[in-house]
């Protein structure tokens, strides 16, 4: 008797804490966080089913009831910008149980969220003068999520990270781009900026999409088809012992080297289940933007396409993918929100060619086609920032001062110019070729003086020579006497066309174009 009461009463304990709400927030409204001005703000979380559930902010109060699903959401209505600290509270109450949640440290302002691969997660203790940088880093308005890294085939309903406050102590580990970008915003704005960092190096852009949004490209779908038939015969455990042994060796040769005062080798990698793979088609989209949807914020900005690079027809596909994510992120906010991106800089050996088709030279292209032809979207040109042999240029500021110029352009209203000179139109007159422009500020210009360097044009026999280009007013003139009949003219069109020059007054650099559509020559 005395145990089946002993039962009785762990029964009854048992539904009084189940009987107790389950409040929980996403990870991205934790303290510290930043809320989109202007705009009505989602908050959302999980709570027990029926439980009723209040948000108090700044005066308001707005409730909802969590469904079956335990999902609960409510809006609040659009706020000013404010550098107050303030709590957001969150409660729930079900069968007169009540908890209670909040989030502490929280301002109003400007919020965009910044992905990509390893050129956005770059740290900004690996950018240039980060001694001075670090010493200047005082902004307690500024602010930033770092999202952990996962990958999952299913989608996720929460992320983990955490908010950290911009100090002289913080700042090394913030995104550099990111970082960049935000402070130009906070010194022009002079609001509160909430910067989302949601990225991972060495990845293409299909892990950033939808699954089913992928389904419109047979390439993909082969790429994924190979993963997986790789799946089904892949051993972890066995993985796991290579990998140990591997390490053992890598181990003994690095110790080795060190002796000698060389250059230790590369460590081995572990090679992991396809599945889990941070490359898998819509791995990161589920496991590190999906869980984002719906943060209300402002726009977006974009660091990738180095990994989709390795070839021409993955570079000319790129411009289409990038559509795609773009639109099926923009589904997924609910809204058209700006999204910039950063076409790629120069990178590798400089060629003697006049042109060379190659995967980086496409990609630009298809950089420039999406600033063209998507709405509300742009680029930032950094032809003149990279190193030929570090895929991970070290200034930073100038590619997040020129995504910030986008932004202060085109989503704030606040400038007439947004970067460098656009390839508009061609046209023939007599042996040369006029290009003209859009995008040319106050006026064209060669930096470091006359001439124009890496112009290229060809005939109809599609051979390119080295052209002579000239500013002529708001247009650029190219000609060569080796073709007396030209048809076609290429800017800076290589991996990394040396002394590309054409900029504008204000000092932002044309962007590589071609004015043909002739099929890529082997790479």
């Amino acid at each position: 008797m005395m145990m089946k009461r002993l039962f009785i009463g762990m029964g009854a304990l048992w539904l009084s804490v189940a009987a107790v709400a389950e409040l929980k927030l996403p990870a991205v409204f934790s303290d510290g966080m930043v809320l989109q001005r202007e705009k009505p703000v989602a908050v959302w979380g999980w709570a027990d089913p029926g439980a009723d559930v209040t948000v108090s902010f700044a005066g308001q109060e707005k409730s909802a009831t969590a469904d079956s699903s335990r999902h609960w959401k409510i809006l609040l209505d659009p706020m000013p910008a404010s550098s107050k600290p303030r709590k957001i509270t969150v409660s729930s109450t079900l069968n007169s149980e009540l908890e209670t949640l909040n989030v502490s440290n929280v301002l109003i302002g400007e919020v965009w969220l910044c992905s990509g691969q390893s050129n956005m997660q770059m740290p900004v203790k690996s950018a240039g003068n980060f001694p001075n940088e670090k010493a200047g880093a005082y902004h307690p308005l500024l602010r930033l999520f770092h999202v952990d890294l996962k990958a999952s085939t299913g989608l996720q309903e929460d992320c983990t990270g955490a908010w950290t406050v911009c100090s002289p102590e913080t700042v090394g580990d913030f995104s550099a781009t990111a970082y960049f970008f935000g402070r130009e915003i906070l010194r022009v704005l002079k609001v509160p900026v909430g910067l989302v960092s949601s990225s991972w190096g060495a990845t293409f852009i299909e892990p950033w999409c939808p699954m089913a949004s992928l389904e419109q490209f047979p390439s993909v779908m082969e790429a994924r088809a190979q993963m997986d038939r790789e799946a089904l015969h892949f051993d972890e455990a066995a993985a796991a012992q290579r990998y140990a042994k591997a390490m053992d060796g890598w181990t003994n040769r690095a110790a080795q080297a060190r002796a000698a005062g060389e250059k230790p080798p590369r460590p081995p990698r572990l090679k992991i289940h396809p599945h889990k793979s941070r490359n898998y088609p819509a791995n990161l989209y589920n496991a590190m933007i999906h869980p984002l949807v719906p943060y209300t914020m402002r726009g977006a900005i974009w660091y990738q396409g180095e990994a989709n690079a390795e070839s021409i027809g993955q570079a000319i596909l790129y411009r289409d993918l990038l559509e795609n994510m773009v639109t099926e992120w923009r589904r997924d906010w609910g809204s058209e929100f700006p999204f910039y991106a950063v076409q790629l800089p120069n990178y590798r050996a400089p060629g003697e060619k006049p042109v060379q088709d190659s995967g980086w030279a496409f990609i630009r292209e298809s950089f420039l086609k999406f600033h063209n032809e998507v709405p509300n979207a742009g680029i930032a040109v950094t032809i003149d920032v990279g190193k030929e042999k570090i895929i991970h240029p070290p200034c930073k500021q100038a590619v997040g001062y020129r995504l910030a110029q986008q932004a202060l352009a085109k989503t704030y209203k606040l400038s007439n110019v947004a970067g460098g000179p656009i390839y508009q139109s061609m046209k023939k007159a007599g042996g040369q070729i006029v290009i003209a422009f859009d995008d040319i500020g106050s006026g064209l210009m060669a930096r470091g003086g006359e001439p124009l360097n890496t112009f290229a044009i060809a005939g109809a026999d599609k051979q390119f020579v080295f052209a002579q280009a000239e500013i002529a007013g708001n247009t650029v003139v190219v000609r060569s006497p080796e073709v007396s009949n030209p048809v076609a003219v290429r800017y800076a069109w290589a991996d990394n066309p040396e002394g590309c020059n054409l900029f504008n007054r204000e000092g932002f650099p044309a962007s590589p174009f071609r004015t043909d559509g002739w099929d890529a020559m082997p790479e």
